[in-house]
């Protein structure tokens, strides 16, 4: 280890070290001393090496300190190493690291005027490599990429063609295009794939559409880039020779993510010398619903018997309470790399658990607990509010519009009055009040089944006299016209929420979901849940108008919130659990810690619930100084379990 010390004694004197070691660099806004597990990673130069970066232990400074070893001591051209992250902006990130610290070296060193040979070290995604490899093979453009929109519209042609029975269009169409890259980049074969959204056979008949759709237009996707690199290296050896002339050493960030193409094409892009340099945690590995494949990592070593194996296990960023706690849950998985994470830093507060009766009631906590923490001098743009889907964070919404309290959401978040049940409710409602367009009659008409044509409605504005006029030798479906008539009178009549009892139990609402789930082959459970939140924050109002006014008010600043780019210094971040991967916050709430939402309902395997603790790890691992924890004993009129995962943080028995 002396060895490695002196070796990095002038290469990290740029961080801020004097002339001895423990030598320091900046990390989290933080001087923090280099260990000697990272000083081990470093100082790394052949062969297979396997790092395994425990939640802030500074994998960015391990990896751009280890490039400019490469360089500065290994002798290494620049423009021999690649390096390979998930996404844009880390790669970005990276390379600004990097050109940094050369830059802060090249200044107190005085002797590294060749900073900008720098600039040939490759940074980019695994797209954005592959692309490049086939855009010199195959004389391609951009011209030849399917964008997500182009993507998307076309499936949108081949489902419309099909004349599939479809509500939720958008949702639909983004958990097919998700299938399909999942299908390519796994190398699962169609026959006997299972799909979520749709049955097999159709799922089978729309992936050959779009494929055959796509290839008639000379288009690949993201996801054939993948599989076009994998196959071009198989066919053309002296090509991939080329490639592996060009790049000697290779590092991956975030490798507990890769899936199986891609790491087949690493493979075979660092042969034979397998200067492979993979960085990566095995508890944070939490994107399988995107093709992931954490056990790729897992066997890593069984891939390379020569592989070197660092852990770093310092923590910089949480304390002690923090870490302990989170150490507590993620231990109960089985299929993991054994570490225990450390830190120096303080005990600070114990892991905070809430007890609430409701979401209405946990909401009104968390904001209460925020403002204590803004008082006391916390940066709002310091805390967060995490949750394991965006329908856990609906009343949460609501609750920081009512109060007033700002906040950013990085992702999209859905409109819950945009779901086609509440478009329904909506729609009756409206009729009632006297809207009589042909578009909203269409929407209702069937909901539930009164067989009432299409053909039957021709004109813009609907009148049930002409109706009742086309029925003419019907009887029966002059009754049910008439009967719809006096069902609107009723609920002209009535508050929102007994317009929606009414429109559920004695139009026969209910009926139809039961029809639909069957048909659509989903859980009638879920589809009751939105039920119920619906009909739940209808309760405070008096009248269909006041509702109306606050589901028009709502859209909008839901569509405020969409045009903020930036998150306002002014503003608490809401995040989803995988959104705030690779962030850090001073003070987190983890709202919704309940079995069914956290682990999500539809995780039975013990393959599933170990990811969704890992999500759950993850969660706890963004605070810094302060965690909180909250679960609900009733949703929606339903009770409701905490989790097994908070039981494991107190170190309860699960039951």
């Amino acid at each position: 280890m002396q060895e490695f010390a002196r070796e990095l004694n002038y290469l990290v004197n740029s961080c801020g070290a004097g002339e001895q070691f423990p030598a320091y660099c900046t990390f989290g806004g933080n001087k923090m001393s280099l260990n000697q597990a990272q000083i081990e990673a470093i100082a790394h130069k052949d062969g297979p090496c396997m790092v395994l970066a425990g939640p802030g232990s500074g994998k960015t400074t391990v990896i751009t300190n280890r490039i400019a070893h490469l360089i500065e001591k290994y002798k290494v051209k620049p423009e021999e190493i690649l390096v390979i992250t998930f996404s844009k902006a880390a790669s970005k990130e990276m390379r600004e690291r990097f050109y940094n610290l050369k830059k802060d070296q090249a200044k107190q060193l005085d002797c590294w005027a060749a900073t900008a040979s720098c600039a040939s070290v490759t940074f980019g995604t695994f797209h954005g490599i592959y692309y490049g490899i086939l855009k010199w093979a195959y004389k391609l453009t951009t011209e030849n990429i399917l964008s997500d929109e182009q993507k998307y519209q076309l499936l949108q042609r081949v489902v419309e063609q099909m004349n599939l029975d479809i509500d939720d269009e958008k949702e639909f169409l983004q958990g097919i295009a998700g299938e399909i890259g999942n299908v390519k980049n796994n190398c699962i074969p169609l026959s006997g794939y299972k799909s979520l959204n749709c049955d097999e056979q159709d799922f089978n008949r729309i992936y050959h559409a779009y494929e055959e759709e796509r290839k008639r237009r000379k288009k690949i996707d993201f996801d054939d880039m993948l599989v076009l690199t994998y196959e071009l290296f198989q066919k053309r050896p002296d090509i991939l020779k080329a490639w592996q002339s060009k790049y000697k050493y290779i590092l991956i960030d975030e490798f507990q993510d890769i899936n199986k193409v891609q790491y087949d094409v690493i493979r075979m892009l660092a042969a034979p010398e397998n200067n492979l340099f993979i960085v990566g945690d095995d508890d944070q590995s939490i994107y399988q619903f995107r093709g992931a494949r954490p056990e790729i990592m897992l066997n890593f070593p069984k891939d390379y018997p020569d592989t070197k194996q660092i852990i770093l296990d310092m923590n910089y960023r949480s304390t002690k309470a923090i870490v302990n706690g989170a150490g507590r849950v993620i231990k109960h998985n089985g299929k993991r790399y054994p570490k225990q994470i450390i830190t120096t830093n303080e005990q600070g507060m114990n892991v905070h658990i809430q007890e609430v009766r409701h979401p209405i009631e946990e909401s009104k906590y968390v904001l209460k607990e925020i403002r204590k923490e803004l008082k006391s001098g916390v940066s709002p743009k310091e805390i967060a509010i995490l949750f394991r889907t965006n329908n856990e964070a609906r009343v949460l919404v609501e609750t920081l519009m009512e109060y007033n309290q700002p906040f950013h959401m990085k992702e999209h978040f859905p409109n819950l009055y945009e779901h086609f049940i509440a478009k329904n409710f909506i729609g009756y409602m409206r009729m009632a009040l006297g809207d009589r367009s042909r578009k909203l009659f269409l929407e209702i008409m069937n909901r539930p089944n009164r067989y009432i044509g299409r053909d039957s409605v021709e004109t813009s504005e609907v009148s049930f006299e002409d109706l009742k006029r086309f029925y003419a030798d019907k009887e029966w479906m002059q009754d049910r016209i008439d009967q719809l008539d006096v069902d609107l009178r009723i609920i002209k009549k009535c508050k929102p929420y007994a317009a929606i009892q009414y429109i559920r139990k004695h139009i026969g609402y209910d009926d139809f979901l039961k029809e639909y789930a069957i048909k659509r082959r989903i859980k009638l459970e879920e589809l009751m849940d939105v039920v119920h939140e619906i009909q739940e924050r209808a309760k405070e109002f008096k009248t269909i108008e006041d509702w109306f006014s606050h589901i028009e008010e709502y859209g909008e600043n839901l569509r405020r919130q969409a045009e903020l780019r930036e998150p306002s210094q002014n503003a608490v971040q809401l995040l989803t659990m995988h959104g705030a991967k690779g962030l850090e916050f001073h003070t987190v709430f983890v709202i919704g810690a309940n079995e069914g939402v956290s682990p999500y309902k539809k995780a039975e395997t013990t393959e599933e619930i170990e990811e969704e603790r890992r999500l759950f790890y993850v969660a706890m691992t963004r605070a810094k100084k302060r965690l909180v924890i909250s679960y609900s004993k009733e949703r929606n009129g339903k009770k409701m379990k905490q989790s097994r995962f908070v039981r494991e943080l107190l170190n309860l028995k699960n039951s």
